[in-house]
């Protein structure tokens, strides 16, 4: 196979494909970052299309889709019957932009996600999603799964991948804000991050075991209540909202989840369980598409 693109998760791709025994072509605009992967048996390709000449698998994995299109597309003449397996992040339409392009040069395109630090890549804590034709996937799976033991696929549609990996990022970028926002609130008290950490580890794992049924209530479009309604958890929120205020902490955080559920309430759901919101987070900010 060949790596387009030797950052730190291309380096960690390529050197997953060496461990594994797969013979591995690599290309980098910065040509020096492919010297340490030669001296472990990497062939250095001067250019993408040579890289790409190389082998029938091409993963890519640079900073954006519109990198990936121009480093693709002067190698078009050699993509015919190749199958691109792209890494790189971005939107789902940035995904379908990408695979159209590469499709018109009759290659087939997987669209990916890793849910991984280059660290792992490799190894049975890897996460590694992927989206486009099933037939290309099972071609290649064997080979993909050097990547990571946790490596599937989504659907046909070219952009899922990169809408899960979306969607992973809004979850843990929440979790992380709520406990940032948790240690300020301790901070102004004077007690330390540190203290703080052994509780708010219990939380997330207790939030974390609700994800699934909530899941199916989502699902099922029915929201009974599991541990307190809407409008019981309202008033506890209204009570962090006044509690950061009181110590000089953003309101910011509280003051948006709040919001929510007051919107939730008036669109009579304030007796529902705390899955209704989702029905708020569905609908256009105001003043956006």
């Amino acid at each position: 196979m060949a790596v387009l693109g030797l950052g730190l998760m291309g380096r960690a791709l390529a050197e997953a494909f060496l461990r594994a025994g797969h013979p591995t072509t690599v290309w980098n605009r910065t040509a020096a970052k492919a010297e340490p992967l030669a001296a472990r048996g990497a062939t250095l390709a001067a250019t993408p299309a040579e890289a790409v000449a190389a082998a029938p698998l091409v993963v890519v994995c640079v900073a954006d889709h519109a990198s990936v299109r121009a480093i693709l597309e002067p190698a078009g003449g050699v993509l015919g019957g190749r199958t691109v397996a792209n890494l790189t992040s971005g939107s789902s339409g940035e995904a379908r932009r990408t695979a159209a392009a590469v499709s018109r040069h009759g290659a087939d395109y997987l669209g990916g996600a890793i849910m991984a630090i280059p660290e792992t890549v490799g190894t049975a804590d890897a996460l590694l999603v992927y989206s486009g034709p099933r037939a290309a996937f099972d071609r290649h799976e064997p080979v993909l799964r050097s990547l990571g033991a946790g490596t599937s696929h989504l659907g046909d549609d070219h952009g899922l991948a990169s809408l899960n990996e979306m969607a992973v990022l809004s979850v843990m970028w929440n979790v992380l804000n709520g406990f940032l926002h948790g240690a300020a609130l301790l901070g102004a008290a004077g007690v330390d991050a540190a203290a703080f950490a052994p509780l708010a580890k219990t939380g997330i794992e207790t939030v974390a075991g609700w994800v699934p049924g909530y899941a199916r209530q989502i699902d099922d479009g029915a929201y009974p209540v599991l541990d307190a309604a809407v409008d019981t958890q309202l008033a506890a929120m209204r009570q962090v909202l006044d509690e950061s205020a009181a110590l000089g902490v953003s309101t910011a955080l509280p003051a948006f989840v709040k919001d929510l559920a007051e919107r939730a309430v008036a669109a009579g759901h304030g007796g529902d369980g705390y899955a209704a919101l989702v029905e708020q987070f569905r609908k256009p900010s105001e003043g956006r598409p």
